[in-house]
């Protein structure tokens, strides 16, 4: 072999090498581990990146339009594929829940146009909790409608760090625990749920739909993402018990719509699929909202039970 065609041979050997360690890496975050947490609930099992995914979805999940439709009495879907947000609609105006991106904002608003109301009639703008895909877009939402945006005290400093494009985050009232959100009859109570956040909101309210009325839960968020230290935490200390205090009062909350922050959190795609066929009304499922918290519980204590067993390992090696 001629010294060209050798460095040209040695060349392709080592961008071989370096695409193959690129896809090992890309596939790695799907992949299950031999040491990675993994659950089995009702049937299901997950290991954490894949409870994380069925949540988050995939890009194009996130910002195609999910098809807006009634939920049950005045609420109404009008998110993405993986992003959920929800519309309710009162006499004196609409309360919309998630933003989102701000990229999926204009989803959002023809959602909303489609069901026929006007995104200039949101006059509440809430969250679930403070992360870029669920209120990053709330100061787009605001300079479009005016609505007045609210959000948990205990958030507060990571939103004000959300600034897309620069812009500062609008917050024009500061909630607490157990605060109530009020407008056109509608009240909307704000849990604190932390550990996801630190300031992770679960919403509750009750709907009338014909002559029954319903306890509706809008969970923020109780999973466990993939890189969050339960262990040594610097940062939040006390992130194990603030994630109790979210499971314990979640499973205080009476619940026949269970709602939350990712579609996959309710098994949106299979309820509305279900929808309009003569049988109840899909999104009454209460079971589904207890499996949803042994889920979510199940896989925190996995994921702090390997954490702790990692950092005793470490201590013993050193």
């Amino acid at each position: 072999m001629g010294k060209l065609n050798g460095t040209v041979f040695v060349r392709f050997i080592i961008a071989a090498a370096i695409l193959a360690s690129f896809v090992s890496a890309r596939q790695a975050p799907n992949a299950s581990r031999g040491d990675e947490p993994q659950i089995s609930v009702a049937g299901r099992s997950y290991t954490q990146q894949q409870l994380f995914q069925r949540n988050v979805g995939t890009p194009e999940q996130q910002t195609s339009q999910f098809p807006p439709h009634k939920i049950i009495g005045n609420i109404y879907y009008v998110g993405t594929g993986s992003l959920a947000s929800f519309l309710i609609v009162t006499p004196q105006g609409e309360i919309l829940i998630n933003s989102t991106y701000e990229r999926t904002v204009p989803v959002i608003q023809k959602s909303v146009a489609d069901l026929g109301f006007k995104f200039s009639d949101i006059k509440i703008l809430l969250g679930s909790h403070a992360h870029g895909d669920h209120m990053e877009g709330d100061a787009l939402v605001k300079r479009l409608t005016g609505a007045e945006v609210m959000a948990m005290a205990e958030d507060v400093p990571a939103l004000e760090n959300m600034k897309p494009g620069g812009k500062p985050h609008p917050i024009d009232r500061v909630l607490h625990d157990g605060d109530e959100v009020k407008l056109g009859g509608a009240t909307l109570v704000a849990h604190l749920t932390p550990g996801h956040t630190r300031g992770c909101t679960t919403w509750t309210m009750k709907v009338r739909d014909g002559a029954k009325t319903y306890d509706v839960v809008i969970i923020g968020s109780l999973g466990v993402n993939p890189g969050v230290k339960l262990v040594n935490n610097t940062d939040v200390p006390g992130i194990v018990d603030e994630f109790i205090h979210a499971f314990q009062v979640s499973r205080s909350l009476p619940c026949d719509i269970p709602l939350g922050s990712h579609p996959g959190m309710f098994n949106l795609r299979e309820k509305y699929a279900k929808l309009g066929h003569g049988a109840p009304n899909p999104y009454i499922d209460s079971a589904g909202y207890k499996t949803e918290l042994d889920v979510d519980e199940a896989m925190f204590h996995a994921v702090l039970a390997q954490q702790r067993k990692d950092a005793a390992a470490g201590a013993s090696s050193n």
